[in-house]
């Protein structure tokens, strides 16, 4: 039984506190003011005759010079395996504390939490990194966190069509028939070589562990976006890819967990110092961004606990001046 006086949010509670303009303006802030983000504790878990699951303990919390003070964790499971089964992979809850005292605020839904935060933060390094007359969108997967993808780069860019590419075709169909009843501009491609050739942005939300995307597909100007993979075995772009493109990442965890990275690291292909810069840094603007509109830009997120704390006290304090 929960406390009475902990806040519950389910899923659609929690999506309709976190709409997507609102959300990227927060991780903006967010990202530039920082907050106190350990090491994620990231476990593996054998099953049975099912490919290995990942038990990720994701915390944070602001410091005490903060204008927040607020402390938070989320626990997520993800099982390849559930593909098969027709169930979600990933499974996930929030759990907001006060962090002055430490006591229980808030039990959020982690799904929400992780797909509209992760698409945002993917639309909030677009905003940064891909040219400012792109329009023309590809996102390759059509899962849960895909769909979400042409909402919230419509918060930062005037896409004027969606083209979806899925490993499953009729999943890519029935996602751009989704899209197609919110009024946007879709189609469904047959061929993953020519729908990279003629994307201006392209958005990778998949749990490939082998390269989808080949570099040399990639024309002058693109924002190739990778935000599937979160492990050394996850791989959405080959070494090519990496090569050619001015590559940003969302935390210095990207460099030991992402396959994108890490592989083409072993292979001598990329090296830490090679990273243009991390998101904070762009919301800082410590850094320049795009260079030029011929210049490939590669941006490789694994999710940070600063974006979770960040969504989870928005959908908190939203519902305190509601109230």
């Amino acid at each position: 039984m929960i406390d009475a006086r902990i806040s519950s949010f389910d899923a659609d509670a929690t999506c309709a506190l976190l709409p997507f303009a609102p959300l990227i303006e927060t991780l903006r802030r967010s990202f530039a003011e920082g907050c106190v983000v350990p090491v994620r504790h990231h476990h593996t878990i054998a099953t049975d005759g099912d490919p290995d699951a990942t038990l990720l303990l994701m915390p944070a919390w602001h410091d005490p010079q903060s204008a927040s003070s607020y402390l938070g964790i989320k626990i997520v499971t993800v099982f390849p395996g559930n593909t098969a089964r027709g169930i979600p992979g990933l499974t996930s809850t929030y759990l907001l504390y006060d962090g002055r005292t430490g006591e229980q605020l808030a039990l959020i839904d982690g799904n929400s939490i992780t797909t509209r935060r992760t698409v945002a933060a993917s639309a909030l390094a677009a905003d940064y990194l891909a040219r400012k007359d792109a329009s023309r969108l590809l996102v390759i997967g059509a899962g849960r966190v895909a769909s979400l993808l042409p909402d919230a780069y419509l918060a930062v860019r005037r896409i004027e069509h969606v083209v979806i590419w899925d490993i499953d075709a009729e999943n890519a169909a029935r996602l751009a028939r989704k899209l197609e009843r919110q009024g946007l501009s879709v189609s469904v491609a047959d061929n993953l070589e020519r729908a990279v050739r003629g994307a201006d942005i392209v958005s990778a939300a998949t749990l490939a562990t082998a390269p989808l995307v080949k570099g040399e597909w990639l024309r002058p100007g693109t924002h190739l976006d990778l935000i599937g993979g979160f492990t050394p075995a996850m791989r959405e772009a080959d070494d090519d890819a990496v090569r050619r493109s001015a590559v940003y990442i969302d935390t210095t965890e990207a460099l030991h967990e992402a396959g994108d990275l890490v592989q083409p690291i072993k292979a001598g292909v990329f090296s830490a110092e090679m990273v243009c810069a991390r998101l904070d840094e762009l919301c800082r603007r410590d850094v320049h961004a795009r260079q030029s509109n011929e210049e490939i830009t590669l941006y490789k997120a694994v999710g940070t606990a600063l974006a979770d704390l960040a969504a989870a006290t928005m959908v908190y304090d939203a519902s305190l001046a509601a109230a």
